[in-house]
């Protein structure tokens, strides 16, 4: 699907990543609208970018309703928003984990909900989500993260069913750890050892081939993780052993951290 002239919702787009895809989605083109609960931020990078924005909390379902009825219009849904919850299950509140669960995974499936009828109507759109390699292969300390991840991959590929003959394209892309954003960068923890990283830039990119071109499902990770996912899939327990005779558990511990130093 062309962007150049639809008009495309963006939310997250004050993050790190949020930002470099808000540029790309304005160098392309689009009629703009971007999202996020930071109001200024939101107010400068519309500025900037020409775009609209239109503040939501996508914790509050009535919030997500409202963003939606406001941009009724949407040809192309990018649902990049999502909060860090990695960590010891056994450490988060009740009220954190819908939090998280409903930023991460229901946000997502709302909004699809509510932008895709008119889509489907008109025989025309595309909702593009943004997930994670967690989707496809668990870490140390990632439960509550995993699971809005894995439930994330698998509403995306069935809603692609669901909606191809209605002429809506469904994409899921999968960026591994992130450099230059999130919670890393935030915090200034240092990447976990022995771990290769991707750049916004190309998560962004990967984001709009992936609506141009109609994909199902793009990983932007370097080989050894997607090839570790890919065995995760179909051999956990052999998945399992390999990280731990890797920099897996590091991995998880770091990421603890750098998400205590985010709150």
């Amino acid at each position: 699907m062309k962007i150049a002239g639809e008009t495309v919702l963006l939310t997250g787009a004050t993050g790190g990543v949020g930002r470099v895809l808000a540029e790309r989605l304005a160098a392309a083109r689009a009629d703009l609208i971007v999202s996020g609960r930071d109001t200024d931020a939101l107010r400068d990078l519309a500025d900037r970018l020409g775009a609209r924005p239109v503040p939501a909390d996508l914790a509050d379902q009535d919030d997500v309703a409202r963003l939606a009825e406001r941009c009724a219009g949407a040809g192309i849904l990018v649902a990049n928003a999502a909060l860090p919850a990695s960590g010891d299950l056994l450490e988060y509140t009740p009220g954190q984990i819908d939090r998280a669960l409903a930023v991460n995974l229901g946000s997502a499936v709302l909004l699809a909900r509510l932008l895709a009828p008119r889509m489907a109507e008109a025989g025309r759109g595309h909702l593009a989500f943004v997930g994670s390699m967690s989707g496809k292969a668990a870490i140390p300390y990632s439960s509550l993260y995993t699971a809005a991840k894995f439930g994330l991959r698998g509403f995306s590929h069935a809603l692609r069913l669901d909606l191809r003959e209605a002429g809506v394209g469904v994409s899921l892309v999968q960026p591994g750890l992130v450099r230059e954003a999130g919670m890393f960068a935030r915090t200034g923890a240092p990447v976990p050892r022995g771990t290769r990283t991707v750049t916004p830039d190309q998560v962004a990119a990967a984001v709009l081939r992936a609506v141009e071109r109609n994909r199902a499902e793009v990983n932007i990770a370097p080989a050894r993780l997607r090839l570790l996912c890919a065995l995760a899939v179909q051999f956990p327990s052999a998945a399992a052993w390999i990280q731990r005779r890797g920099p897996a558990d590091d991995a998880g511990r770091l990421i603890v951290e750098a998400q205590r130093g985010s709150r």
